[in-house]
């Protein structure tokens, strides 16, 4: 079969650098100019304004956003046999972090609407080994952290959020970053506030925290050469950083355009069979990705694809089931949510540079899909 020009791809990072090209193009070039590419002024400055932004206090850019986790989980001291309570409905990422610790994931079931951890499942997680919870916030949706931090709280828990797919999202009126202990960001150039390459952030209120992860991130140097700890090699470029500092002054321009685009697939959806993202009251939803949920999910994608839309499913396998986990990852309770989910969600298109007439065009090709399909 002769491939299908993608007239409408899922995701289109290239656009969003064509968007910013003269600003992008000075900013590496104010790098390559002057000479210093690994931890320099534009990685300072850049870390003083997204931690602003943020609302955390102190950021700490390293090499991307897995070991913004990694990092993150050590600072917090986790390490042999400690259990981490997080959601199977995940990148991998999330889980390979925590086995970088050598600490031990604890999977729970999400919530069936926001797609994030089920905190009445928490409760039932922890054990006597439990140190900490890594809430993810998916999709550009919060998670519940009123009642994580509360649960943490009381059993003395470090909280770390996941922030990969949240930049801009919030939380009864604060950022994503801003509600746990500490928290990690990615940078991948997919995300709604990504660089040319790789990249990631750790973020947090503490400034013990914060030091710790300074020094982890280069060898738990203070002084160079002289290792008080130790540490990693994790450092965001100077190139990188450069980018993401024009990028982060159009951030919450380009989250607002997502949310008119999630509203248009919203309007048109209404009232059929297609299960769009549901906000919850207390949240502010950054469309990260716009995800649907229907009944015979392959055949959609098929059609689509047909007609030059493009999808992804974020994320077709939970952990728990894949062949590098199964059997081996404790899931605590029964995990309904997480496995219905993955075998129905669907990831449209969803970017900033995406015109309302392109997601009206998809909008109508999934529901004539589903009047075909009776979906």
């Amino acid at each position: 079969m002769a491939d299908v020009q993608m007239t409408i791809p899922p995701v289109d990072p290239k656009a969003d650098y064509l968007a910013h090209k003269e600003e992008i193009d000075a900013a590496v070039r104010r790098v390559m100019e002057r000479g210093q590419y690994i931890l320099g002024e534009e990685v300072g400055l850049f870390e003083s304004e997204f931690s602003g932004y943020i609302g955390a206090g102190f950021g700490i850019g390293v090499g991307s956003g897995t070991e913004a986790l990694h990092v993150a989980l050590m600072a917090c001291g986790m390490g042999d046999g400690d259990e981490v309570i997080t959601v199977s409905h995940t990148a991998v990422a999330t889980v390979a972090a925590i086995e970088m610790c050598n600490a031990v994931p604890v999977f729970v079931d999400i919530d069936q609407n926001s797609y994030t951890i089920d905190p009445e499942h928490i409760e039932m997680a922890v054990s006597k080994k439990t140190r900490a919870i890594v809430p993810v916030h998916l999709y550009g949706h919060p998670a519940d952290m009123a009642s994580v931090t509360d649960i943490a709280k009381r059993h003395g828990l470090r909280v770390i959020e996941d922030c990969a797919q949240s930049h801009g999202a919030s939380y009864r009126g604060h950022m994503t970053g801003s509600l746990g202990d500490i928290a990690a960001f990615s940078f991948y150039p997919t995300k709604n506030l990504g660089a040319l390459g790789d990249g990631g952030m750790v973020v947090t209120g503490d400034p013990a925290l914060a030091e710790k992860v300074r020094l982890l991130r280069q060898y738990g140097w203070r002084q160079r050469y002289i290792s008080e700890i130790q540490g990693i090699n994790s450092r965001l470029d100077e190139i990188q950083a450069a980018v993401l500092r024009v990028k982060l002054r159009y951030l919450d321009e380009a989250i607002q355009r997502r949310r008119v685009l999630a509203g248009i697939y919203d309007k048109a959806f209404a009232g059929s069979g297609v299960v769009c993202p549901k906000a919850a009251s207390d949240s502010e939803h950054a469309y990260h990705l716009y995800v649907i949920r229907i009944s015979g999910r392959d055949g959609l994608r098929d059609f689509l694809r047909k007609q030059g839309i493009g999808t992804l499913i974020h994320y077709p396998v939970p952990v728990h089931d894949q062949p590098a986990y199964r059997g081996r990852i404790k899931c605590s309770g029964d995990m309904r949510n997480t496995e219905k989910a993955a075998g129905e969600i669907v990831s449209l298109p969803m970017y900033p540079g995406l015109s309302s007439a392109s997601v009206q065009k998809v909008a109508d090709a999934v529901l004539e899909w589903s009047r075909r399909s009776g979906s």
